[in-house]
């Protein structure tokens, strides 16, 4: 069977990730490969580590890629940290917490939850009252959640869980490089995180940092394979259930070790290290402020054509926002004439606001008022083919202010 060469449309991608990889780091990933253990390569894994370190905010030794989408990082971390009957807090606030879940509870943890309505996110007290009462071995918490387009505070938790002497694990792949995020300043123990939002890259690698707290409990699992382990190398009766995602491992074959494990997604440390160096360039603080004036922009847009938000306001990401679809109108439909006419992407939502909110991203590569005025002056003309009352030219119009003003 003839197939042609793989052309993808061009698409520009303002849903809430994945979005339009930079094409710097396209080019990266276009470099050729060498081998796993080629001084190159075990070069270009240490620069990585090292870049990553200044992008969550850590001295963390125990900082490196997994190789996998964000949800690898998410999956190692928690089935490398927690025993099977370990108690873990997670509070859900939108669906990647009901993922925390989930995974915790294949990795055989004893999971309690703390809820709240869809479009709010929790008070560190209702965070520590629930610990008192659990009495947790993990906090597990997503940033931010996509699904819902909050960030969850973060930055009174650390002491808390200090104070009862829990770990403290989150999943910043939603908002790593586009809102403010300090790991060591937190207290974070475990944070996990992906390329294809903020930082403007590809999804199919996870950048992950250990605190030294989170490394103790690795070593307490820590083994070595047959064929490689020699004779005083311990043989644990509770390995890590995970072979391919076991940290302790990985950590050996990203450290001095060099232990054979798994070969290294070459590609993809080439695109992970030129997002970090693309961040870092730009600067973790112009970034966030970036994002920042961009969300602004699309919110207000928005707003302008007269639709009306979603969620608490106060707590949304920078990077993403939650529009109602207005009474009468098939938000599937509106989002299909965006791509075929216009060739743009929003997004749909998950669980109690499918059908009734669309998620505009405004992230990484394409945080650019270009993309942001496109995106606004399309779907007005889409709206308006639909019958829907907006405001003429009050999309583009209420961004631009925002423009203006920041100039």
């Amino acid at each position: 069977m003839a197939v042609p060469p793989i052309a993808p449309p061009t698409r520009l991608l303002m849903g809430p990730g994945p979005i339009n990889a930079d094409p710097r780091v396209l080019r990266a990933m276009s470099a050729q490969l060498v081998g796993q253990y080629d001084p190159a390569m075990t070069g270009y894994m240490a620069e990585t580590q090292e870049l990553y370190r200044e992008v969550f905010g850590t001295a963390n030794e125990a900082t490196l890629l997994v190789d996998g989408t964000s949800r690898a990082g998410i999956e190692a971390a928690l089935v490398s940290l927690l025993h099977p009957g370990d108690r873990v807090l997670v509070p859900v606030f939108g669906r990647f917490g009901h993922l925390l879940v989930e995974i915790a509870q294949r990795a055989g943890a004893e999971v309690h939850t703390l809820s709240t309505e869809w479009g709010t996110v929790f008070a560190p007290e209702q965070i520590e009252e629930a610990i008192r009462a659990v009495r947790p071995a993990m906090l597990a918490v997503v940033h931010g959640d996509t699904s819902t387009t909050m960030a969850q505070p973060l930055d009174a938790l650390g002491d808390i869980c200090r104070q009862h002497g829990v770990l403290f694990y989150t999943d910043v792949t939603a908002t790593l490089g586009g809102n403010e995020f300090e790991s060591d300043a937190w207290g974070l123990d475990a944070v996990s995180a992906g390329l294809q939002k903020c930082l403007g890259g590809p999804s199919g690698s996870a950048p992950l940092t250990l605190s030294p707290r989170a490394v103790e409990v690795l070593d307490s699992r820590r083994s070595i394979e047959a064929g490689i382990r020699d004779d005083h190398s311990p043989v644990r009766s509770d390995p890590i259930r995970s072979n391919y995602l076991d940290l302790a491992m990985i950590l050996d074959y990203w450290g001095p070790k060099r232990l054979n494990h798994h070969t290294e997604a070459t590609t993809m440390l080439y695109g992970a290290r030129e997002c970090a160096r693309i961040l870092l360039e730009e600067g973790r603080a112009a970034a966030i402020e970036r994002h920042r004036l961009h969300g602004d922009a699309m919110l207000t847009g928005v707003t302008g054509l007269g639709l009306s938000t979603f969620g608490d306001l106060e707590h949304k990401m920078n990077n993403v926002v939650g529009v109602a679809i207005p009474d009468g109108v098939n938000g599937d439909a509106i989002r299909g004439e965006l791509l075929t006419d216009y060739g743009i992407e929003i997004g749909t939502s998950f669980g109690p606001l499918h059908g009734k909110i669309w998620r505009i991203g405004t992230m990484g590569y394409n945080a650019r008022r270009d993309a942001v005025l496109l995106t606004l002056a399309a779907l007005e003309q889409v709206l308006r083919r639909a019958g829907a009352p907006v405001t003429a030219g009050g999309g583009t119009g209420a961004a631009l202010e925002v423009y203006g003003a920041a100039a």
